[in-house]
């Protein structure tokens, strides 16, 4: 492989993870996936596509879906143009070329998987978040999905409290908690005791998707659109409590 195309897929991995993670609902799953995808790529030559989106092509290629729960009202090809589109910022032209679509039909597919979102169940979710006015706009997007706020944390110590009182349906951490600690740490006490769905939110998902360590199936961006969160949300509610 030249050494050019080897740079780009390194690049590249870290939203690829995000993208599998998010697509299989699991860290070691969507690892997975992307290792054989890898693999896959290499052992051919280059196409048109930039290294990120054959990555991505491999990846949509490669999944095969486990079977529905009952939660679930969006099937794994909406799934994937949603997560490509909103969590993956690609243009729905884009999307539709990685999925093998038409550009036409893979608009029409996403639109029916935007109004199949508003039928996900409600649930509650804890928002972990130090910052006051990103705070209160978590809780206009938490409940413009549909939602419930459990409660607003700005420390370990309130998270992990207000956990053991509410019991969340899920749990949204900002990464970064300043001067109150981590939100990593804060999941992970919590979910000794409380398992839910975890979707953690950073400005940097390069530097957490390293392949290093152990680390949550569901990321986003900061910023991030309401979207972006709607679908988090479905992929996490849906796929179960889980962190890796």
């Amino acid at each position: 492989m030249p050494l050019s195309r080897r740079q780009d897929l390194i690049r590249a991995l870290p939203y690829a993870r995000r993208y599998a993670r998010a697509l299989t609902g699991s860290q070691p799953r969507g690892d997975l996936l992307v290792a054989e995808s890898l693999r896959g790529l290499a052992a051919t030559e280059a196409g048109p596509m930039p290294a990120r989106q054959s990555l991505y092509q491999w990846i949509s290629r490669q999944f095969r879906q486990a079977p529905a729960s009952e939660a679930e009202t969006l099937n794994v090809l909406e799934r994937k143009l949603l997560l490509l589109t909103s969590l993956e910022e690609l243009t729905i032209a884009d999307a539709a070329r990685i999925v093998d679509l038409g550009e036409a039909e893979a608009a029409e597919i996403l639109a029916r998987a935007h109004a199949g979102l508003r039928k996900v169940a409600q649930t509650s979710i804890l928002i972990i978040e130090d910052e006051p006015i990103i705070a209160m706009d978590i809780e206009d997007l938490v409940r413009w999905c549909g939602h419930q706020v459990a409660g607003v944390a700005a420390t370990e110590a309130d998270a992990v409290e207000l956990a053991r009182q509410t019991k969340p349906g899920l749990i949204l951490a900002d990464i970064n908690l300043g001067a109150g600690g981590d939100g990593a740490n804060a999941v992970t006490s919590i979910l000794r005791h409380h398992m839910a769905p975890v979707i953690f939110v950073t400005a940097y998902p390069e530097r957490l998707l390293t392949g290093e360590a152990i680390e949550p199936a569901f990321v986003i961006t900061k910023p991030f659109e309401p979207m972006t969160l709607a679908i988090a949300t479905y992929q996490a509610v849906t796929g179960g409590p889980r962190i890796n």
